[in-house]
């Protein structure tokens, strides 16, 4: 059974900075996406960003770029989101996912599994 944790939500004050890590365990993939999505209060889930572990490609939601920065760590099966410059909009449930997909998708019906979800909130 494929299980995704994650860690490193909190809160932060606006223009701070928060890690998010999650690990993938269970099973081994052969090509995958991993990434992240977020939700805030009565919205649907979006896309934050993700990464190939086929090619090493990553995208980013427009709304994060030069802000947050995905990378991972092959050997963990790990991906991590580093949050810099945090705006009171960043605030939302963030949730780990993956994709038995070969390149990266916006799109959460693209994804597998799912995390459980860890809070951020930004305050003003």
């Amino acid at each position: 059974q494929v299980q995704l944790v994650e860690s490193g939500g909190g809160l932060v004050q606006a223009g701070g900075s928060l890690r998010l890590s999650c690990a993938a365990s269970g099973r081994t993939f052969s090509s995958y996406v991993m990434g992240w999505f977020r939700q805030a209060p009565g919205k649907e889930r979006v896309f934050v960003a993700a990464s190939s572990w086929s090619d090493g490609s990553t995208y980013y939601a427009d709304s994060v770029k030069g802000r947050f920065t995905i990378s991972r760590d092959n050997a963990k099966n790990a991906v991590y989101l580093q949050m810099n410059s945090l705006k009171p909009e960043d605030t939302a449930v963030y949730f780990c996912a993956l994709g038995e997909r070969l390149r990266v998708y916006t799109s959460p019906y693209e994804y597998d599994y799912w995390g459980q979800g860890t809070q951020v909130t930004v305050s003003s």
